[in-house]
């Protein structure tokens, strides 16, 4: 059985987050986010290299997969929608079905799975991130979603506790 955690960077601290992934047994990170940063302090751990250094000494690989991050333009278009219903992006509960159509079409529909799928057959359990705490309301969803119609990978996603 092939299976895949899905992980925000929201909710946690470096710690923690390190902790989940620990506990849920994931040997390689994928990040599918397309800026490696995350504003504020509190989530300094979560920008690229630090992230990089701390799975380093975790013994967690890393791979950074921008072929599957959102463009600027779709970000936007998501951003606009969470200014017209009053949510912020910490605080988005889902995405909008324009942002998924588009999403999907545009970058899920071209992007090839299947090294990831191998990838998982060969070095246990991985795990997708983005910086979401809840993945209905991030594009790693649709990623896992995908995953799971085409490829009949198990999904799980963790959250901070």
């Amino acid at each position: 059985m092939l299976r895949m955690v899905t992980i925000g960077v929201y909710g946690f601290d470096g710690e923690s987050f390190l902790q989940r992934l620990r506990h849920a047994g994931v040997r390689l990170l994928l990040d599918v986010r397309q800026r490696r940063g995350v504003r504020g302090p509190m989530y300094a751990w979560a920008n690229s290299l630090r992230l990089q250094a701390a799975l380093a000494r975790a013994r967690i690989a890393y791979e950074h997969h921008p072929e599957l991050a959102p463009t600027t333009e779709l970000r936007q278009l998501q951003y606009a929608e969470d200014a017209r219903q009053g949510v912020g992006k910490r605080s988005r509960r889902e995405l909008s079905a324009e942002y998924t159509r588009r999403y999907t079409t545009e970058i899920l529909d071209n992007a090839d799975l299947t090294p990831i799928v191998s990838e998982l057959q060969s070095r246990g359990t991985t795990a997708l991130l983005c910086v979401e705490r809840d993945p209905e309301a991030c594009h790693r969803s649709l990623i896992a979603q995908r995953l799971t119609e085409q490829h009949r990978v198990t999904i799980e996603h963790l959250r901070p506790l």
